[in-house]
């Protein structure tokens, strides 16, 4: 009998959280869902970080994720972009550990390359790639979505490889791995 797991992806962001899912059979992944969080229509920053800790919450406690597989804040030139896009990924982070689901965080160049190949594929290579992967009968307008699917299919692409970029267990794992970061 082979052992079953869910994998949520997030692709954190403070106008769009695009998210998906996958379920693992043995060695296979099958598609179960992908879709956003639209946050255009907030002006408030923290009403948008609190909509993203709820919303994946509500999908921790819908969809019973055995990892949530997460993008890191690309590095760019605008601090303040950086800022909020760290506090909107710090967010649903805070989410997945405040239900004691296991996190893990991809760069965006590992989750492309994982998916495509090459790190430098565009949403629209990625997304046409998963398209093929998993099936999938037509591609969101948005490619938000898309994107939290990938981070979802690299983390089961990278399981059981000694280096999977960062994974923490809890509160007590993420702190005890982040000493050096706090205080």
């Amino acid at each position: 009998m082979s052992k079953e797991k869910i994998i949520l992806g997030i692709d954190p962001g403070t106008t769009i959280m695009g998210f998906g899912l996958i379920r693992v059979v043995g060695k296979k992944a099958h598609f179960m869902q992908l879709n956003e969080l639209q946050l255009k229509k907030y002006n408030d920053h923290y009403i948008k970080l609190k909509l993203i800790f709820e919303r994946t919450v509500e999908l921790i406690d819908t969809y019973h994720p055995d990892e949530i597989a997460i993008e890191a804040p690309f590095f760019g030139k605008n601090v303040q972009s950086m800022l909020k896009l760290g506090r909107a990924q710090g967010v649903a982070m805070a989410a997945g550990l405040s239900r004691e689901v296991p996190i893990t965080e991809y760069s965006p160049k590992k989750i492309k390359m994982a998916i495509t190949g090459n790190g430098n594929a565009s949403k629209e290579q990625v997304a046409k790639m998963l398209q093929s992967l998993l099936q999938l009968k037509e591609l969101p307008k948005n490619l938000d979505s898309t994107d939290g699917l990938a981070a979802a299919v690299c983390h089961f692409y990278n399981q059981g490889k000694v280096s999977i970029g960062k994974g923490y267990t809890g509160w007590s794992a993420f702190v005890k791995q982040n000493q050096n970061k706090i205080g």
